[in-house]
């Protein structure tokens, strides 16, 4: 590489890396400005800039926000009602998974298809049906209004990665098992499970980071504060004629620490599995 080369190659990387740092700010910006007015009093909230100097930290907002918040019961909340949705996501893509790329019967395309087709759909587009169905049921203000929602709008997105990666795993591991006498059960959480652990771990990241924040569902369906999610904390205070927004703030920081703290920490395997599954899909 010559001279000349070598300084369009380093303008070249310069000019990329400007780019990519404006955007990167561009995207933790929201963040950096939650945290900024978190730390503010009430009566700082009204400035002309995008971003305000408190005179004093108001680190007295969290404890607010922690404690008349309800924030633990909530947090408790959303921590099963994920946790359920992750483990029902799971459990019903890789045998669905299975059952459309492995076995041979007759409807398993048109199968396929329809499940896929929940992809097109926005989970809100579904939220008056949802509730008239679940109101004759007897389903409202229980944790069923939320976990069944979430679980239908979650499988199509991982029976698209589960499908696609087991695709990439020898249908000769499978007859080897049979000729062993094992039964399809074992075959697919004894032989099949083990090897996709890269497509679960993303599954599982993007049920939950998708279902950690929905709040239209949860105001919908639920009424008392027993099943209430974390983002029910910001209404607690909110008025009729007055609110504090500044415990608001914090509240919100609160509500999406857990869910950056889990995309930092596990970002590499959803990109791995993201990008196996779309290279072996």
């Amino acid at each position: 590489m010559n001279q000349t080369d070598k300084r369009t190659f380093s303008w070249k990387k310069t000019l990329l890396w400007v780019v990519l740092i404006l955007v990167a700010v561009v995207q933790i910006f929201p963040l950096i400005w939650l945290a900024d007015f978190s730390l503010a009093s009430s009566n700082e909230m009204f400035t002309s800039g995008l971003l305000v100097i408190p005179k004093k930290i108001q680190w007295g907002n969290y404890v607010k926000a922690f404690i008349d918040g309800h924030f633990l019961l909530y947090l408790k909340n959303s921590i099963l009602i994920n946790g359920l949705a992750v483990i029902l996501v799971l459990l019903v893509s890789i045998m669905a998974g299975f059952a459309c790329r492995r076995m041979n019967w007759k409807l398993r395309g048109l199968v396929k298809t329809l499940l896929l087709m929940g992809m097109m759909i926005p989970i809100h587009a579904t939220l008056l049906p949802n509730y008239k169905i679940f109101n004759q049921l007897g389903l409202t203000d229980t944790i069923w209004a939320l976990l069944i929602p979430y679980v239908a709008f979650s499988l199509p997105q991982g029976l698209f990665l589960m499908s696609s990666f087991m695709e990439s795993i020898p249908v000769e591991l499978e007859e080897a098992a049979v000729m062993d006498g094992c039964g399809i059960y074992r075959i697919v959480f004894r032989i099949i499970t083990p090897m996709m652990k890269s497509s679960i771990a993303t599954v599982s990241i993007m049920t939950f980071l998708n279902n950690w924040n929905e709040f239209m569902m949860a105001s919908t369906y639920l009424s008392s504060p027993k099943w209430k999610t974390l983002p029910f904390s910001v209404l607690e205070f909110t008025g009729q004629y007055s609110s504090n927004y500044a415990v608001q703030f914090a509240v919100m920081a609160l509500t999406a620490a857990p869910a950056v703290i889990v995309y930092i920490l596990l970002n590499k395997h959803i990109t791995k599995g993201v990008a196996m599954g779309a290279v072996k899909g």
